[in-house]
């Protein structure tokens, strides 16, 4: 498992990290979302939809929770910023999307990451302080190819 650290500058290079990220992706893979609001957690699952062959509109799931997309195989994507933490993540029922025949996007993760295994990737977003775009992005547990 690699730790990689990477930089984006705008957007569009958050989405194509994400594109890259997404094609590297296997089913049952739980990418675990770590930042800020507006850190780009959205911005980066947007891309990795993309390479999913994901054709619907990636938004964020704050308000319903967990949206469902359909690709190549299932994205699974979880905002799990209103909930209190562990038990009420565990009552949404997870464990069919979790370890299922999909990926898993899970944003602000830090909130529920006991209830997550010991092989999940996480991927924190680290606004660059000078309030422009620019993004850290830090990869953990990568079990896959550098991404260039």
């Amino acid at each position: 498992m690699k730790n990689l650290v990477l930089h984006t500058f705008n957007a569009e290079e958050t989405i194509e990290l994400g594109r890259k990220i997404g094609s590297l992706l296997h089913k049952g893979d739980i990418l675990a979302m770590q930042g800020t609001l507006a850190s780009g957690k959205t911005t980066i699952t947007k891309g990795i939809a993309e390479s999913l062959g994901v054709t619907d509109v990636i938004t964020s799931p704050t308000f319903c929770l967990i949206s469902e997309y359909e690709g190549k195989m299932p994205l699974y994507h979880l905002d799990v910023y209103r909930l209190e933490g562990s038990e009420d993540f565990i009552n949404l029922g997870t464990d069919d999307m979790l370890y299922g025949d999909g990926v898993s996007v899970i944003e602000w993760s830090e909130k529920i990451m006991d209830q997550l295994p010991k092989d999940v990737i996480t991927i924190k977003l680290e606004p660059e302080c000078d309030g422009s775009t620019k993004r850290i992005i830090t990869i953990s547990n990568w079990p896959y190819e550098e991404i260039n």
